[in-house]
């Protein structure tokens, strides 16, 4: 089956840079672009906007806590209907570039945190797919499969797409290692071997347990901030097309 190909990017924020955005644009097939609260800012938004378009990539909202200072990898305690109003507002401003650029937002995907967090509380993940709801008809919401995200978007009738990690080791249960955990960031060789083996097979590495476990994926990520990440998903994306798996944005 085919399988998307995505990328967090716009991670900059005014002088600083974060990433090759314009080289990964060349290889992935969605942008999961940074909104403004844990990256990114309006003049990034839009030049990220507009080199996704030119590449013919699919534009997604990353929305994550409103923590600059902490990348949006802190937890943050937030109300439901307050962090359903950020997300809301997250999608509005991405959406504004996505149109000025000639395109707009197919989806949204949590960042950081917020991904994690959304994906074991009921009430976080209903203020996530509500606001994804709210924002705009037809919008999908990207996640990792069979966690409180999906239950919340089958909630709130919004097309749910399962996602994966190239580069990051799972833990026997099915979740993200934390990074600070040994082997939780996977080497080259491995994230490749990773992106294969969750096309082909739909399992993962993990760092404990009995070695892979079962990820069901329409679209598997590489970290833009990763060393050497563009040469890293252009080694995916090869190992993709010697598999025979059709590389193609998910919708």
């Amino acid at each position: 089956m085919p399988l998307d190909l995505n990328s967090d990017l716009g991670e900059g924020f005014g002088p600083w840079r974060m990433g090759e955005d314009a080289a990964m644009l060349d290889i992935v097939t969605s942008a999961n672009i940074a909104c403004g609260f844990h990256a990114g800012d309006p003049t990034i938004m839009r030049r990220t906007c507009e080199l996704a378009v030119a590449k013919g990539v699919r534009i997604g909202a990353h929305v994550g806590y409103r923590d600059l200072v902490g990348f949006g990898r802190r937890d943050i305690a937030i109300a439901p209907a307050e962090l359903r109003d950020e997300v809301l507002y997250q999608i509005g401003a991405l959406a504004a570039f996505a149109r000025a650029a000639g395109d707009r937002v197919r989806y949204v995907k949590p960042h950081g945190a917020l991904y994690h967090a959304a994906a074991r509380d009921r009430l976080l993940a209903d203020a996530v797919a509500t606001a994804v709801a709210e924002a705009e008809t037809g919008l999908a919401l990207l996640g990792p499969a069979g966690t409180e995200l999906e239950h919340a978007a089958n909630r709130a009738k919004v097309r749910f797409v399962g996602e994966g990690f190239a580069d990051r080791a799972y833990t026997a249960t099915g979740t993200l290692a934390p990074r600070g955990v040994a082997g939780a960031v996977l080497t080259p060789d491995d994230a490749v071997a990773q992106a294969v083996s969750l096309a082909l097979s739909g399992t993962a590495r993990t760092v404990d347990g009995p070695g892979a476990v079962a990820v069901s994926v329409a679209s598997v990520c590489v970290h833009g901030d990763s060393p050497a990440a563009v040469e890293m998903a252009r080694r995916i994306r090869g190992a993709l097309d010697e598999a025979g798996v059709p590389v193609e944005p998910f919708g």
